[in-house]
């Protein structure tokens, strides 16, 4: 799938790894549509790229929301191809000082992270069903999700995150078996520790131990790295059905 006359939906587009990806897809001939809850940092993005993208104000657990968006993408041209990266990380032990954990946090995350993963994938699966293939192999479409390597090494704390995590990587295989005859691949990017604004928020101390651990090279991912492997994820018909990590070789402590 080429990037360069198609249109491409990325949630969590106004900052961090969705925003990487909206400029790199934009930079290579595509439309954007940045789908995020923060206006102003969508409409700066949707400004910075000019002509051949748009920001849509978008909750991706709300299904006329991510719909508005899917339709404003593909007023933009066929939508070929969607980028999760929406998400947040709440995070709490499970036994804590206060008590149990919150349980409405639990649901929140994976509310998000997860069925607003899964809401995104459908109705975007949808619509690239209804286009035309294109190439040899008969392709209509990629959906690209972003899992995290807290799904296979969640830290303490991180019960919600992970467990919301691990299920974006799990769905990865039968989504992708199950929308192979509509010509739709689906992919997972395990992302480790990079410069997102989640990470600029933490401890100092904190960010310190997280990058410390990342074996090679030994530093924060770059927002850009995450873009540049959605990219080939779109280009590389044979990549389907897997959950790629993009992590320096990290393994998480469990704190």
């Amino acid at each position: 799938m080429q990037l360069a006359g198609h249109s491409f939906l990325v949630t969590g587009g106004a900052s961090g790894l969705g925003a990487a990806c909206a400029v790199r897809f934009h930079a290579a001939g595509a439309s954007v549509i940045a789908a995020d809850r923060d206006a102003a940092k969508g409409e700066a993005i949707a400004s910075q790229l000019g002509e051949r993208a748009a920001f849509v104000e978008t909750d991706v657990t709300d299904p006329d929301s991510v719909q508005a968006a899917i339709d404003a993408a593909s007023r933009l041209g066929p939508l070929r191809g969607v980028v999760n990266c929406a998400g947040i990380l709440d995070g709490a032990r499970i036994v804590g000082r206060e008590g149990p954990h919150d349980l409405e946090m639990f649901a929140r995350v994976v509310n998000v992270n997860l069925v607003g993963t899964f809401n995104v994938l459908r109705l975007a699966a949808a619509a690239m069903a209804a286009l035309p293939p294109v190439g040899d192999d008969g392709e209509r479409g990629v959906i690209i999700n972003t899992a995290s390597v807290a799904a296979f090494e969640g830290q303490i704390g991180q019960a919600a995150y992970a467990a919301s995590k691990g299920g974006v990587a799990s769905m990865t295989l039968p989504a992708a078996r199950e929308l192979a005859k509509l010509g739709i691949r689906v992919v997972a990017i395990a992302p480790g520790i990079f410069e997102t604004a989640m990470m600029q928020a933490a401890l100092e101390s904190v960010r310190e131990s997280l990058a410390g651990q990342t074996v090679f090279p030994p530093r924060f991912g770059d927002p850009r790295e995450f873009a540049a492997l959605a990219q080939h994820v779109i280009e590389n018909p044979m990549l389907n059905g897997a959950v790629l990590r993009l992590d320096g070789a990290v393994r998480m402590a469990a704190r």
